[in-house]
């Protein structure tokens, strides 16, 4: 007997959901807001939802994650729906998933909210380094939950062969060997993919060191799936980038470069969606790919703001930025979709939240598009140093650093050297105050 796959075939499969509240808790989204984004994941990995049921429980029992009455209420709806699978909305620990597995039966597959993303990621990797990233995440999901492939062994010796059984000694052992052995070519597959993503990460480094040397701007887009933010991208600069009104479309960075109103030029760089429970292995293995956005010199935070939990999102992706310790850049925020808006006003976020503008776009339609790009030069300006300097003829050098990476407002020739007004960036202040005029 195989091993019964955690995930699924591409065919639509009847799914139900189930939702738990902790008493005492307090959540980003309702219990019935999560279940409807579980539902749209559901969707997205190609499942039709024949049902779903919710509990509140002041603690999560050790065995079955839901009471054991509510386990037989389940197994009962989905014998009256006809689900094939049943997802749980919160990550189950791997006694959890055996436990339910056994009382379910061999039927039903029982999936979570991990599983079912780390599944869609699977769906959506486009790329060599995508692939690595889901790869990775996807075996340190199922490491743990390695035991319950192997529990067909005590069922053929008849019985008993369970821990603490009598009639299973001749299959334990062997049933313990390959399951070290399977433990061990998981281990070593995830050694080989860290190195894999290590080099990746090496790769990175060096493009932005290169970058670094040109001193272009990055401007990184974040925000919760589906926002909107590859939209934006192409809506600001024309490319062929791929769009489409489902979760985590984009998982792949995408950089472009942009043109202020100045001129000036920025690269523009577009990242994997953000979903509250985002599961910790993804988060993990996707460090490299997110490091674009520890490098940024501003954020964009994309917000869809027809959605009712808009603000909540906003918390989401401010705690996963914080996960990933992005240092305290400005941020623009940025408020999407507003032609799906109903006309009332913006919801504003908590007092804490910090940011240097607040616009208003629909980046379908085109409005509000060149507001955006006024605050995005006006944030970068703010960053920079206003100089009136004097370069030495011999210095043409620092003449031509002036001109790729900062704004040259005037310049003339005089005897003594060439006189610039200029914005610098504060990382080249000291390299040019020796050379600075009174004003």
């Amino acid at each position: 007997m195989a091993e019964r796959d955690y995930f699924y075939s591409e065919a639509r499969e009847q799914a139900f959901l189930v939702g738990v509240g902790l008493r005492g808790s307090r959540p980003l989204l309702s219990v019935a807001d999560s279940l409807s984004e579980l539902a749209l994941l559901a969707d997205t990995a190609g499942m039709d939802i024949v049902g779903q049921t919710a509990q509140n429980v002041a603690r999560i029992d050790p065995a079955t994650f839901v009471g054991s009455g509510k386990v037989e209420e389940i197994r009962t709806d989905l014998l009256a729906t006809g689900a094939q699978v049943v997802i749980f909305d919160d990550e189950l620990s791997p006694r959890h998933q055996r436990e339910l597995e056994r009382r379910f039966g061999e039927a039903i597959k029982v999936l979570d909210r991990s599983a079912l993303i780390l599944d869609i990621f699977a769906q959506h990797a486009s790329t060599r380094e995508g692939a690595l990233q889901v790869e990775l995440a996807q075996y340190e999901y199922r490491l743990p939950r390695l035991t319950r492939a192997w529990t067909h062994l005590a069922r053929q010796a008849g019985g008993g062969a369970g821990r603490g059984g009598t009639g299973g000694v001749g299959l334990r052992g062997p049933g313990e060997t390959q399951l070290e052995v399977d433990r061990r070519d998981i281990r070593r597959r995830i050694d080989k993919l860290k190195t894999d993503l290590e080099l990746v990460r090496l790769h990175r480094g060096r493009h932005r060191a290169q970058r670094d040397r040109a001193k272009i701007p990055l401007i990184a887009l974040v925000g919760y799936t589906n926002a909107g933010k590859s939209t934006l991208l192409r809506a600001l600069t024309g490319s062929n980038i791929y769009v489409a009104d489902q979760l985590f479309a984009t998982l792949d960075p995408t950089t472009r470069r942009v043109a202020l109103p100045s001129g000036r030029h920025i690269l523009m760089t577009d990242t994997v969606g953000f979903i509250q429970k985002l599961p910790t292995t993804l988060v993990a293995a996707f460090r490299a790919t997110l490091e674009e956005i520890r490098e940024a010199d501003l954020l964009l935070e994309v917000v869809d703001v027809s959605q009712a939990n808009a603000l909540q999102h906003i918390e989401t992706v401010e705690d996963t930025l914080a996960e990933i310790d992005v240092p305290p850049v400005p941020r623009i925020l940025v408020w999407n979709k507003v032609d799906l808006h109903d006309g009332a006003d913006l919801p504003q976020p908590s007092a804490d939240y910090q940011c240097a503008a607040q616009v208003a776009i629909s980046a379908s339609t085109g409005a509000g598009l060149d507001a955006l790009l006024e605050a995005i030069e006006a944030t970068l300006a703010a960053q920079l140093y206003a100089l009136k300097l004097c370069i030495p003829y011999q210095r043409g050098d620092l003449v031509s650093l002036l001109h790729e990476t900062a704004t040259v407002e005037t310049q003339t020739h005089q005897e003594d050297g060439i006189v610039l007004t200029a914005h610098v960036p504060a990382y080249l202040f000291e390299r040019f105050k020796d050379y600075r005029l009174p004003e």
